[in-house]
């Protein structure tokens, strides 16, 4: 209806002006040369209509023609632009379906259409890293790290190969470059802390600690790491005073302090950590400096008098006693132990020693011994480290488990037994297949 009404309006307007110029009086005269050109006002003026009409068409035509090529190269574009997007849907449904294949030639495809944007590289990384082809994987990653705009997308897909491949270094400067890219991120703060302790980049990894982590084995790494005396220090004490109980925090707090000649206060620390934890690199620690054998077995009796009823408290007071050759408070103290509920290699064969000091090259003396070393033969494992997390055991303390990676997690006592063996390392190797 409007464009009824719009139409009837023009149409009346043209109307109008036809019969005004038809009505216009007069006439116009043009000489041009020897010919003379005589017309009326209204002929003239619907010629003059005429031209700027056929004038106007003309400066269209010809600006569109001038504009045809671009135009003709937006159409191209955009065909190129739908077919890529096409293209780049189909490698995501390919992606999500596991076909590979199909995923890498449609990423391919996209690439080639759309060109390098972060999209159409992080389809052929993913493409590239799910089909097993690491190079092509890596150059796309390496592409989006080049740009500003997705250089953290690039970052954490090369950090992801890195750990794959174990490279912890790497991968720890990969995160660093990560971290610089996007800062803040939470699960890159968590990924730097992980690869600090892989790196043994053990003051880093202290820094980046959340409430979770066990700081104590971190920061007794980290004094044992630092080269800084009064450093050193700072970091033995704040780790003996986050866990008392953790043998090597407390030994390298008396270790520094033994140093700087507070013997006093060294020895304090470690009857702490013994009535807390006793360990027998506590009593070595203790017993050091003293060479008189009975003076010995004064010192083990201070060490032990806060926690008389140990088993190590037993164990420690019958060997000094052993060495001091007081053989009858050796055996109260051994049998002590045994009677306490003991019964590890270490203890039977401190009596199969006993026994030959007591008894000597006698008959008796023979058969108690043999009896103590097959007692021995059977007995219980002597305590050691093991992880609490995958149960492996150790010769010595480290800060993070050899083999699962996890901080604080090697603990003193006895080891775990065989079907806890079998569990963790089943769980291990789960772990192992889901992470491939």
């Amino acid at each position: 209806m409007r464009r009824a009404l719009l139409t009837l309006l023009v149409a009346a307007v043209v109307v109008a002006a036809a019969w005004y110029l038809a009505r216009l009086p007069g006439t116009v005269t043009a000489q041009i040369g020897g010919v003379t050109v005589q017309a009326a006002v209204s002929v003239v003026a619907v010629a003059l209509l005429v031209a700027f009409v056929a004038l106007f068409i003309l400066l269209r035509l010809i600006g569109a023609l001038t504009r045809l090529p671009r135009v003709l190269r937006a159409r191209r574009a955009a065909a190129r632009r739908g077919a890529g997007d096409i293209a780049a849907t189909r490698a995501l449904v390919a992606l999500a379906a596991g076909e590979t294949g199909d995923a890498r030639r449609e990423a391919a495809r996209a690439r080639r259409l759309l060109g390098d944007t972060p999209q159409t590289l992080l389809l052929a990384a993913e493409a590239g890293r799910l089909a097993g082809r690491s190079d092509e994987a890596q150059e796309a990653f390496r592409a989006l790290a080049a740009r500003p705009d997705a250089a953290f997308l690039g970052y954490r897909g090369l950090l992801r190969g890195a750990v794959d491949r174990q490279d912890w270094v790497e991968a720890a400067r990969l995160a660093r470059q990560a971290e610089a890219a996007h800062p803040g991120a939470v699960w890159l703060r968590e990924e730097r802390a992980r690869l600090a302790v892989r790196t043994a980049s053990w003051t880093e990894a202290l820094a980046m600690a959340d409430a979770d982590t066990p700081k104590a084995a971190l920061a007794t790494a980290a004094a044992n790491a630092e080269a800084e005396p009064s450093r050193a220090l700072r970091l033995a004490k704040r780790a003996w005073k986050e866990d008392p109980g953790l043998v090597p925090a407390a030994l390298a707090y008396a270790r520094r302090l033994r140093a700087l000649g507070r013997e006093k206060r060294a020895q304090a620390v470690i009857s702490r950590g013994w009535t807390v934890a006793p360990h027998p690199d506590l009593a070595d620690f203790a017993l050091g400096p003293v060479a008189d054998k009975l003076a010995r077995v004064q010192a083990a009796q201070a060490l032990t008098k806060p926690n008389p009823n140990h088993p190590e408290s037993h164990l420690l007071l019958a060997r000094t006693a052993l060495e001091a050759g007081l053989l009858g408070e050796a055996r109260r103290h051994a049998e002590a132990a045994r009677d306490g509920g003991l019964n590890q290699r270490r203890l039977w064969l401190l009596l199969a020693h006993l026994e030959e000091e007591e008894h000597g090259d006698t008959e008796a003396g023979r058969i108690a011994q043999r009896e103590a070393l097959r007692r021995a033969a059977t007995a219980d494992a002597d305590p050691a480290w093991h992880c609490t997390s995958c149960h492996a055991r150790q010769a010595v303390w480290q800060p993070a488990c050899p083999l699962c990676g996890d901080a604080g997690s090697l603990r003193w006592g006895p080891g775990a037994t065989q079907p806890e063996l079998a569990t963790a390392s089943n769980g291990l190797r789960s772990e192992g297949l889901a992470g491939t």
